[in-house]
């Protein structure tokens, strides 16, 4: 553990190095081709820093946030796009921004009056209470039932193999929100204001709700403007809006399926298999159709959200156990986690 640590803190110092890179030097060449031109070497590290680790905690968060997230957005950087430009003059707040996945809260718009906020669009009024941010009991709510299901698998030889698959499901999704609240705590401590990573997923009522406005919303925001909104320009050229917004929502998945195979790759260390992919491309024609069918329908058949909610949750569970979890589950990354979590608390109750 203490040669894991110390890569760790090896692979981290030459992120910032490159980071630090991008924001003296890079950002001095002209914006385009000549600034990406610039940032190639910085592609390439990130690409490779996390091969040097060997945890799947860290080998996979390190991959999420150099390889995907700080990646794309670097690529927007090169043409004066996405959060890093806004940060140009700020080398810690660059820093953070790009290695993080977090997200500066935008300030609210000032109501001056009743009146003013009447006139407000409903949808802004919704967007706005949504930015509120939450309240930290509910999180520490989520680490007690994190704690708790980690005491479930002490007894996984006397249930049901479907109730230890639905345990996983509920381990993934909780583990995953408290690793990345923690890891925007430094952001924190510097005073941002952050946007939330994820909006409480299990209460979403379509697939377009679940997957564009309450799960993950770091990667969310990310890819729409580096493939949602390039792929609909180019498209509505040649079709209606429709069917280019359309497409852009499937290429949006698609890219979204490669990058969690390059970060399986990272976790199992195998050739990809493409079944993360293909429940990617599901789900993005599953979202289309969705899409299509609203409006067509124009909300005549509309769900309520006690039979919506379930609905949604079954369909994302039941084919995530069909294809994102098989490579998982064959590589038997699932008993490296415990594994390396319940280590953790051993540790932890050590010292």
């Amino acid at each position: 553990m203490d040669g894991e640590l110390n890569n760790l803190i090896k692979v981290w110092i030459l992120a910032i190095t490159c980071l630090t890179y991008c924001y003296c030097i890079a950002s001095r060449f002209p914006r385009g081709i000549a600034r990406l031109i610039s940032l190639l070497p910085v592609f390439y590290l990130f690409i490779i820093l996390p091969l040097n680790l060997s945890t799947v905690h860290f080998s996979g968060v390190t991959s999420f946030f150099l390889v995907w997230l700080a990646s794309f957005k670097l690529l927007l950087f090169a043409f004066d796009q996405g959060p890093l430009f806004q940060l140009n003059n700020k080398l810690l707040h660059f820093i953070l921004v790009a290695s993080l996945p977090i997200k500066i809260k935008p300030d609210p718009p000032v109501i001056k009056s009743p009146q003013d906020l009447n006139n407000t669009n409903p949808s802004e009024q919704i967007n706005t209470q949504e930015s509120l941010p939450k309240s930290p009991v509910l999180l520490v709510i989520k680490f007690v039932l994190f704690s708790a299901l980690l005491k479930v698998y002490d007894y996984r030889e006397n249930l049901h193999p479907y109730v230890v698959l639905a345990v996983y499901c509920c381990h993934l999704y909780l583990e995953l929100e408290i690793v990345l609240a923690m890891c925007a705590t430094p952001a924190r401590v510097f005073g941002f204001e952050l946007e939330s990573q994820f909006n409480e997923p299990y209460l979403a009522t379509s697939l377009q709700d679940f997957w564009g406005r309450r799960w993950n919303l770091m990667v969310t925001s990310i890819l729409r403007p580096t493939v949602y909104n390039p792929t609909q320009n180019v498209f509505i050229r040649i079709m209606e809006q429709r069917w280019a917004q359309l497409l852009g929502v499937i290429a949006t998945f698609v890219v979204s399926g490669i990058m969690h195979e390059v970060i399986y790759y990272y976790l199992a260390r195998v050739p990809p298999t493409w079944e993360v992919t293909w429940f990617f491309i599901l789900q993005g024609i599953s979202v289309a159709i969705e899409v299509l069918l609203k409006k067509k329908l124009r909300n005549r058949l509309r769900l309520h959200r006690a039979v919506a909610g379930p609905l949604v949750l079954a369909f994302v569970a039941g084919t995530g156990v069909w294809l994102f979890f098989a490579q998982i589950f064959r590589n038997k990354l699932e008993e490296k986690v415990l594994t390396e979590v319940f280590f953790l608390v051993d540790f932890i109750k050590i010292k």
